[in-house]
């Protein structure tokens, strides 16, 4: 078996493992914003969701763009100079330990200003609150970047994804329960971060991960600031680019129309799913490549990981773009129906970002980071151009068409360095033929105009569109050795023969 082949199984199985987290923290998640928005009042809840959004930004600072930086600098000291990875985690951590309590400080102090900013005179006492959180949050998130450098994915599944929204559904849950007063969800977050932070470390303290040293090395810590530093900026643009189209239809339109976009925005942003748990695995396991100057088995990689998202990621995408009007109707009803071109906009935005592959991140693996930070701010800037020019024409949907050609353009950008770079695309002949036959489907299907409104007739119609493109695919012959082999190994795996499908990969490939 090859080492792309290897590379990609334990991606594969990272990302399955991933995936389903993922789906537990967002339903466990759900339930819990559900109660707070039914319990408290809307403006009790705005000022819930003001003080995380702060916390949020500042988190971003606090922790200077480690943890997109960490996985991957582990990897390749593990492979280069082994001896150093204990060295660069303790210097880390003790980097964003003492940024965090800095914060921590600035954002108690500051909380009276922060508040006269959004005109909120409770944002001070939840800031107040909210603010000793940060440091337990930063060093969760350091750990788990750290355990992703080693290629675990068992510390970010089980105390991120699961344990700590069990555990913040049960002390919401109290709160209706003893009718506590609105101040005490603050201080039940903060004990939420806390014991989801203690359970983690005594974790990786039993399992010995990493040997806790408090060792600082200036070198070591000068380095990987200056590479992550970037990143941080490109977290800070991304919460920007994410919000800048809610706050400029705010400011030209009003609440009602946020509210139609708010419902198309967070569906479409549902699509790089997929995209997303893959990246947790990916920069560790191909730095490790890269250390070991092996390009080719890299590109090789990348394809074969593009093509497989975009197959998963296809079904996603078909039914918003197919039948926006229906899937809006069917989750948030008919009053939000007028958001459905947005909604198709938005998904072309995405799924365009999704076929192109971990561009981003392989620009990280191969220390491009201050490139990443260049594009993500043309792509920023872009946005709001864009958005001022648009909104006040085309409302929600020229706030879509601003987001998507942002996306459109930065990563275009990424996808020509990396290619640049490394000679790295995603486009093998057996991914481009998938693409040309399930777009040139959809295009089809769209020139039919289909006018569903019944999520059940869409899905049908969906299944009748899968199966003809996977048959397709086959005809086509697109299939590779690596799915073939990743195929095997999922059999292995489940102790079963599937013998009919061996039968049907037998035929064509």
């Amino acid at each position: 078996m090859s080492e792309a082949s290897q590379a990609l199984q334990k991606i594969a199985r990272g990302t399955g493992i991933v995936f389903a987290g993922t789906i537990i923290s967002m339903l466990f998640g759900f339930l819990s914003r559900t109660i707070i928005a039914r319990y408290f009042t809307t403006s009790e809840y705005g000022v819930f969701n003001l003080a995380l959004t702060v916390l949020n930004i500042a988190l971003v600072v606090v922790t200077l763009g480690f943890p997109n930086s960490l996985p991957r600098e582990i990897a390749f000291y593990k492979e280069r100079e082994p001896s150093r990875v204990r060295d660069l985690i303790s210097t880390a951590l003790i980097i964003v330990a003492l940024n965090s309590l800095i914060w921590t400080i600035v954002l108690i102090l500051e909380a009276e200003n922060i508040s006269q900013v959004f005109n909120e005179e409770r944002l001070v006492y939840a800031l107040k609150i909210v603010a000793f959180a940060l440091p337990f949050s930063a060093l969760t998130g350091m750990i788990i970047s750290i355990s992703r450098g080693f290629r675990r994915v068992r510390e970010q599944v089980y105390f991120q994804n699961i344990v700590y929204p069990i555990l913040w559904l049960i002390l919401v849950l109290s709160l209706v329960i003893f009718n506590l007063p609105f101040a005490s969800i603050f201080y039940v977050y903060l004990l939420a971060q806390s014991l989801k932070f203690f359970a983690l470390f005594f974790e990786v303290y039993r399992i010995k991960l990493f040997e806790l040293k408090f060792s600082f090395d200036l070198k070591l810590g000068k380095e990987l600031i200056i590479f992550s530093l970037p990143l941080m900026f490109v977290g800070i643009l991304n919460f920007l680019m994410t919000w800048t189209d809610t706050l400029m239809l705010g400011y030209y339109k009003s609440s009602k129309v946020v509210g139609l976009y708010n419902a198309a925005s967070p569906l479409a942003r549902l699509i790089p799913i997929f995209l997303n748990s893959a990246a947790f695995l990916y920069p560790p396991i191909v730095s490790q490549l890269y250390a070991q100057g092996k390009i080719n088995e890299m590109k090789r990689t990348y394809q074969i990981l593009t093509k497989w998202i975009f197959l998963l990621t296809l079904p996603i995408f078909s039914v918003m773009f197919l039948f926006p009007e229906a899937t809006i109707l069917f989750i948030f009803g008919e009053k939000y129906v007028s958001a459905a071109p947005a909604l198709q906009i938005l998904a072309l935005g995405f799924m365009f970002h999704t076929f192109l592959g971990l561009n981003g991140l392989s620009l990280v693996i191969i220390k491009e980071s201050n490139f990443i930070l260049i594009s993500n701010l043309i792509s920023a800037i872009l946005n709001v151009i864009l958005n001022v020019v648009l909104i006040p024409i085309h409302g929600i949907e020229g706030a879509a068409i601003a987001t998507a050609v942002s996306y459109f353009v930065a990563n275009v950008l990424n996808s020509w360095r990396l290619y640049q770079k490394t000679r790295i695309h995603p486009f093998s002949w057996n991914y481009v033929k998938p693409l040309v036959i399930s777009f040139s489907f959809l295009l089809f299907l769209q020139s039919l105009k289909l006018r569903i409104t019944s999520i059940w007739y869409a899905m049908l119609i969906l299944a009748v569109f899968l199966l003809v493109c996977f048959f397709l695919v086959l005809l086509s012959k697109s299939i590779d050795k690596e799915d073939i082999e990743l195929f095997l190994a999922i059999e292995k795996k489940l102790g079963i023969e599937i013998r009919i499908i061996k039968k049907i990969l037998r035929r064509f490939v």
